[in-house]
Formats: C-alpha cells, structure tokens, sequence
C-alpha cells in the first residue's frame, strides 16, 4: 500500500509555538518535488515534545495540506495503547491515509505485550498501520521477526518502517512474511530494497527530497545498478545528519542554513553545537547545496 520516498517531516517553531505557515511551505515543497507520502509527528517531527492538542493539529493540518494528492500516515503511537487509540482514531477522523505506530518506549513490553498492543489498535480503528520498530529510542527493546511477522497477519498492518540497523533483521522479516518493509534509515534504504524493502521514510528527504525520490523510483523499477549512484551521492548527507547529533537536531540545523525553517527546538532538545555547525555547513555545501 506504501512505497517509495515518504518524508519524516520536521515540526517547526517559532518563539515556542508551532509554526503552521512553514508547515504549508514544508508540505508545497514535497509535493512540487513528487515525494510518495508524508509523515507527520514521529520522531523527526518532535512528537514528545508536543502537546496533545498541537499533535492533533499538525496531523489535521498537513491532511488538509496535502488535499489528497498523497498519502499521509499520521504519527499516533504512544507507551499508552489507550491514547494510541485515540490519537488514532482522530487521525482516521480528519482524514489521515494511514497511522505510523512506534512500539511502546521505557515500559519495554514483552513481544505478547508488542503484540496485544498493535492487535488492540488494529482491531479497535479501521485505518492501515505502519508499524515503527526502532529499539534505540525504545529503551533498547524492540519487535523480533517473528512477532512482525505475526502481526502481519492483522489486516490493517500492512508495512513496518524498520530502523534498527540491522539487515539481519529486515532479511528475517522479509524471509518470514510478505509485510511491506520500509527503510527507517536513510543510508540502508538501497539494502534493505535488496532484499525486498520497498522504500523509505525519510528524514534526508526534508532538504533534498528530489534525490530520494529519483533513488526509490529505480528501486521500484528494478534499477539497482542506476539506484547505487544515488545511494552514494546521498550517502555522506544521509549519515551526518542521523550521526551528528541526535535527530532531528542536525535536519533542523540544515534547514535553518538552507532558510527552509527555523532550527529551534523545544527542551529537552537543544540545537546543534556550533562546534559543528561548520562541518555541517561544509557537508551541504559539497553535496551542491546553496548554504
């Protein structure tokens, strides 16, 4: 159902609010530049930091952005399955295409428990789920292939953006059952596609999404050979910007350079050090940026 180059976009601030214009330009630009899907409010979008009633309306927001041009899977998960639930179902209800749903961060579940909560969710709101493995930010606990592969079996689970690193993990997946798998890493998108990943959610893809979208076009089309270029054109920027700092800190500095958004964040978040602000700006500049 999902495929391609989808964004992981950022949430804008300005003065300590979020900044719904830049959000509109944000959104106008991915679409000019024939990005797949957005997804709004995961973890390049900040969603920790934002209130209940801003979650909501970023994700209306974008929805009535995009007008139907492109999917938008919706940021709705939580540690909580009630609240995922329900920021699910407003997602369903403002027109959301699908919702992306983390696993559960710090009160690390067992895989029963990864289990009952996605098959709660699933059963409970009639709208597809992209589940989000990524144990990093989950306290080291993440979903093994086979419980991915048991929840593949739900309906409304049809693709997993899977961001452990790891291409044992995303063979075993793809070796245990037909799940849509899409990169959660810029720099694995072209391994993963090899054996069977069908795309990105993207978080280079917020400055350069043209390049993204120019690599998965020829992963679809089977152009492996042609797709590589991209891959090591894109390779530099796509590892500084998740090696740097922690994300999304140094996309929002990026942008900040490229006079795209604003590079504040909201605490515990802070901005990129200066230190490498000049190393950043170098990394841009390379890759043929007008920084």
């Amino acid at each position: 159902m999902f495929s391609g180059s989808m964004v992981a976009l950022i949430t804008p601030f300005h003065e300590g609010k979020v900044d719904y214009r830049t959000i509109d330009e944000l959104v106008d630009y991915q679409l000019e530049s024939g990005t797949d899907g957005i997804v709004p409010v995961g973890t390049t979008g900040e969603c920790p930091t934002l209130s209940h009633e801003e979650h909501r309306k970023v994700v209306e927001r974008v929805v009535k952005s995009v007008k139907g041009r492109i999917p938008v899977i919706a940021g709705a998960g939580s540690n909580s399955t009630a609240e995922a639930i329900e920021l699910t179902a407003f997602a369903k209800k403002i027109g959301a295409d699908a919702t992306l749903q983390v696993g559960p961060y710090y009160n690390k579940p067992t895989q029963e428990g990864f289990y009952q909560h996605f098959k709660a969710i699933a059963e409970e709101v009639d709208l597809p789920i992209v589940l989000y493995n990524i144990p990093g930010r989950c306290g080291g606990t993440g979903m093994t292939p086979e419980t991915i592969a048991r929840l593949s079996e739900l309906e409304n689970v049809v693709a997993i953006k899977e961001a452990t690193g790891s291409l044992d993990q995303a063979s075993q997946i793809a070796a245990l059952c037909d799940i849509t798998i899409l990169s959660g890493d810029d720099s694995l998108t072209l391994p993963i596609a090899s054996i069977g990943g069908k795309g990105v959610i993207s978080v280079v893809a917020n400055i350069v999404p043209a390049d993204v979208k120019a690599m998965t076009d020829l992963i679809l089309e089977g152009d492996f050979v042609t797709a590589r270029k991209w891959h090591y054109k894109l390779l530099t920027l796509s590892k500084s910007l998740l090696s740097m700092s922690t994300n999304p800190i140094p996309i929002k500095a990026a942008m900040a350079m490229l006079n795209m958004a604003s590079d504040e964040m909201r605490l515990p978040m802070t901005p990129l050090e200066e230190s490498k602000e000049a190393k950043l700006r170098k990394i841009l500049s390379d890759y043929g940026l007008q920084v």
